[in-house]
């Protein structure tokens, strides 16, 4: 597992990767590999939220729960996928209340989202790795944990962040968030199972750019090419 993390969220989290969590982490990933298991997202991708989202840059937060566990699908970021992938149900009902709250929205053939990651949008997963084919199949190994460290140390040190939590499980990481000092905009999943019940018409995306506007924040250019 590469740790080459960018400098900023190096500097935050560097005793994390000494933690006795995250030693046993990375022994469980190396048993993972060795007894044949393929591991999604790529190595090199795991922490790419990161690379591409700089700590000291970051303006928005969205949570979402696994990696995709398709084929050349997960990319480190959550909800994207690889270019040249075809776009999940749930990235596809972001794209369409997209569309409905801002009209002249061009629906996008790519789902990679990496527009986004390097406006500042910090598309966190909670559980970061994922066995191919097997949802699920790496929470509770210990990612959970770096992650929610990640949330608070973005709560704790910086201001005025908007975070997005759709659905159930990333509403309960609003425990881990000073809501004085950030926004804390909630839906229900895009997924085509809850999309219908308080995500469609949730107009998060205006939202977001408003406040960040209101507090002197360029807002997000969410149009992919």
């Amino acid at each position: 597992m590469s740790i080459a993390l960018e400098p900023s969220w190096l500097e935050i989290l560097k005793d994390e990767f000494e933690k006795d969590y995250m030693i046993k982490l990375k022994a469980f990933l190396q048993q993972e590999k060795e007894a044949g298991y393929v591991i999604y997202p790529k190595s090199k991708d795991i922490f790419n939220a990161f690379a591409k989202t700089p700590f000291n840059d970051v303006k928005v937060v969205i949570i979402g729960q696994d990696p995709y566990h398709g084929a050349n699908q997960a990319h480190g970021l959550s909800f994207s996928v690889q270019k040249g992938v075809a776009v999940p149900p749930s990235l596809q009902n972001i794209f369409k209340e997209l569309q409905d709250e801002y009209p002249e929205y061009t629906i996008p053939k790519s789902g990679d989202l990496t527009h986004w990651a390097e406006q500042s949008v910090l598309m966190l997963n909670a559980t970061l790795t994922v066995r191919a084919n097997q949802a699920g199949s790496h929470q509770k190994k210990g990612w959970e944990i770096f992650t929610d460290k990640v949330i608070q140390e973005i709560s704790n040190r910086k201001q005025n962040v908007v975070f997005l939590l759709w659905g159930k499980f990333a509403q309960a990481k609003s425990e881990l968030i000073d809501p004085q000092k950030h926004h804390l905009l909630k839906a229900a999943h895009p997924s085509p199972f809850a999309a219908h019940n308080g995500f469609f018409g949730c107009d998060h995306f205006l939202e977001a750019n408003v406040i960040l506007e209101e507090n002197g924040i360029e807002p997000i250019d969410w149009q992919i090419s």
